[in-house]
């Protein structure tokens, strides 16, 4: 889903709005928030942002996952193996995926880094040049199309006179390093606009806190923007390349003997996977006179994938077995038009919007026996063997969509609609088998509606309701029930209704958030089996989501404090029957009120940060932090669970200016106490491989120096 459904101005911590052309061009929704991770802006909505500089200081600037912790709703957790990307979810949405990121949207630059089915990666999101990160959470979520419990967004800096030009280095534990640098300027003279540009390559690389889990990444963003009367043009590309060794996960047994040791069928079968993708945007907006704008813009790119898995032969001998190599290569797509007309008049502001967006993917698949030779005695492992699968899958969705809102300074209304339409379609090629063709139609209507109230100058009230719609992805609903081949369409999309009511406030030097949600679902989608590489989902039917968040900041003169929390109660309110381990028919039963698996039920973040009048000449800061993640269920019988656990870390920074030149440096700390601990989970594991474990206590440092010119 490319562009969304609503639009306003994003604000400064200090309420200075961001110019229209970077609020406008390339934004799937463009948003009423703050430029701080407070969100004290007058959006009707939960929306955090955290700036680029927040994203970068003291951080190794590898992972989403560093600079986001401060955000309360948002569980994102590196897995320590970058062969399935981090680990991502939004008040309980997305938690069940195994790997990639499922049920949140994910933008760099407007241009979708998740399919129309729901799938995503984080893996090329820019830090290097990021301008800021939005997180949207609760009902208005949706307007960003199916399958969107939560939004993340990254937008690029712009190049801008004087140039800079900056680069930097960092390392760390288990053979870690980053190299990366940025490149920002204009181009003409003083007397026309030219191109603005933005350059960002980097590349990074490690051996891994377990054996068979080391990686490399290299990656290529630009952006170029040109103003013209009433508009502006933007252009975007991203090239990115990656090789994962992938560890797998540990038993319960493997994991208490020692959790950073590597499952012994990730070295028998060499486990990996190698990623390329390669992508380009262009955007287009032309003022119309009294109020009204258009906007265009279209994307397309081509993702490669291949990766070798640890599925038993045998198991590969069962009809319309796919094997144990994936070969993937997807063609994808989409552009979206928008009207948008805002009319300041002296009551207050209108400002409507209406358009259409479309997005495809055509996925040609294929898979091979991961062996060699017999499946009873194979010759050889973890190589490319005979073809067993050869389709093509297509997904595509056209939403038409309508938002408006009416906002004075006491008060927001906003409101908006979205028709959410997907087609999948899947072509079988390799018939030896049978022919495994088929498709299946999803659609629903989702209204929010929202309203923001300033109480007090220092003191609003938001409150906020709508119906969401979640798509099973293509891997989802690739395997039936019943064994037999073709897409599985007894799968239900999953429907919800989600409430949240919160207060937003400022206080001397310091602002503070409190919001209540829940969510509700029908025809909750979850694993039935997932035995032999095959993974078979069903509808559970209703769940229920109810928390709370907090998070705050204060400063007392050179001490700056700042918290986030988030309570999750996440679990079923009907029962049903699942498969554990091997089995024909589900037989297991799941009760009322277990909890969801993959979700901790408490998180918490702190940070103390220090700027000392003594450390003024270099610029230094120094930080305490401490996080705490609760026990975390891995299945949905509630049988095993990952213990809860807190880390501490610290770090110092440090920045010096002399002339056009500026250096910073950092080192940090990292779970301190090297506490052993589970970094993630992997729900519903067929093979009881649940456990993920996260690094012990590990130290990095940095620098990176910058120039104007």
């Amino acid at each position: 889903m490319v562009l969304g459904a609503w639009a306003a101005q994003v604000q400064t911590a200090a309420g200075a709005e961001v110019g229209d052309h970077e609020a406008g061009l390339l934004a799937p929704v463009v948003i009423t928030g703050s430029r701080s991770a407070s969100a004290t802006g007058r959006s009707t909505a939960s929306i955090d942002v955290v700036d680029g500089e927040t994203l970068r200081e003291g951080q190794l600037q590898i992972h989403l996952s560093e600079g986001l912790r401060r955000v309360p709703g948002l569980v994102i957790r590196n897995r320590e193996n970058h062969a399935q990307d981090l680990q991502v979810s939004v008040r309980g949405h997305g938690a069940r995926s195994t790997f990639g990121v499922r049920g949140v949207r994910l933008f760099v630059d407007g241009i979708p880094a998740s399919a129309p089915d729901g799938s995503g990666q984080a893996a090329n999101f820019p830090l290097g040049s990021a301008d800021r990160v939005e997180v949207v959470r609760g009902p208005f979520a949706s307007l960003y199309g199916a399958s969107s419990g939560g939004a993340i967004l990254l937008y690029t800096q712009d190049g801008e006179r004087p140039g800079e030009w900056r680069s930097g280095l960092a390392a760390g534990a288990d053979g870690l390093w980053r190299l990366s640098s940025q490149w920002r300027g204009q181009t003409g003279g003083g007397t026309g606009p030219g191109w603005s540009y933005t350059l960002d390559a980097g590349k990074f690389a490690t051996e891994g806190i377990r054996a068979h889990a080391g990686a490399h990444r290299s990656t290529v963003n630009a952006k170029f923007s040109r103003a013209h009367e009433g508009g502006r043009t933007v252009l975007v590309f991203n090239r990115q390349s990656a090789y994962a060794l992938d560890p797998l996960g540990l038993t319960r047994e493997d994991f208490d003997q020692n959790p950073y040791q590597v499952s012994s069928v990730a070295t028998a079968f060499n486990t990996r996977k190698s990623v390329s993708q390669t992508q380009a945007g262009v955007a287009w907006e032309q003022a119309l006179g009294a109020g009204h704008k258009l906007e265009l813009m279209a994307y397309g790119g081509r993702r490669e994938v291949l990766q070798y898995q640890a599925i038993p032969p045998a198991a590969q001998n069962a009809p319309g077995s796919s094997g144990g190599v994936i070969d993937l290569g997807r063609d994808y797509g989409g552009w979206n038009a928008r009207w948008r007309l805002v009319r300041h008049l002296q009551s207050g502001q209108v400002d409507v919007s209406a358009g259409l967006a479309a997005d495809r993917q055509a996925d040609e698949r294929r898979g091979y026996h991961n062996f060699t030779g017999l499946s009873s005695a194979p010759t050889a492992l973890g190589v490319r063997g005979q073809l067993r699968r050869d389709e093509t899958n297509r997904a595509d969705t056209l939403d038409p969509y309508l938002r408006a809102e009416w906002a004075t300074d006491d008060w927001t209304l906003t409101g908006g609609l979205r028709r959410v339409r997907a087609r999948y379609d899947a072509i079988d090629q390799f018939l030896s088998n049978g022919d495994d063709s088929g498709g299946a139609r999803f659609g629903a209507t989702l209204p929010v509606l929202g309203l923001r109230v300033a109480i007090l100058p220092s003191l609003q009230a938001h409150a906020s309701v709508g119906r969401g719609f979640e798509i099973p992805t293509l891997n989802e609903a690739a395997y039936r029930s019943d064994g037999l081949g073709g897409l599985n369409t007894e799968l239900n999309a999953a429907r919800s209704t989600s409430r949240e009511m919160g207060l937003r406030g400022r206080q001397g030097n310091g602002w503070w958030t409190a919001t209540l949600f829940e969510v509700h679902t029908q025809d909750e989608i979850v694993v039935l089996r997932n035995t032999g590489g095959r993974a078979v989902f069903q509808n559970a039917g209703r769940t229920a989501r109810q928390g709370l968040e907090l998070s705050a900041e204060h400063g007392w003169g050179p001490l700056v404090l700042s918290v986030a929390h988030t309570r999750l109660r996440a679990r079923y309110r009907d029962s049903f029957l699942t498969c554990v381990g091997v089995c024909s028919a589900p037989s297991t039963p799941v009760a009322r009120g277990n909890r969801m698996p993959g979700l901790p039920h408490l998180q918490s973040w702190g940070q103390l940060a220090w700027t000392p009048a003594w450390a003024a000449p270099v610029g230094g800061v120094f930080t305490l932090e401490a996080q705490h993640t609760g026990r975390v269920f891995v299945n949905d019988t509630n049988t095993d669970s990952a213990d809860g656990h807190t880390l501490l870390g610290m770090g110092a920074r440090f920045e010096q200016r002399a002339g056009h030149w500026t250096w910073r440096e950092f080192v940090r700390l990292d779970n301190a106490t090297n506490r052993r601990h589970a970094g993630s989970v992997i729900v519903n594991d067929g093979n009881g491989r649940f456990f993920e474990p996260g690094a012990g206590r590990s130290l990095s440092v940095g620098v990176e120096g910058s120039r104007r010119f």
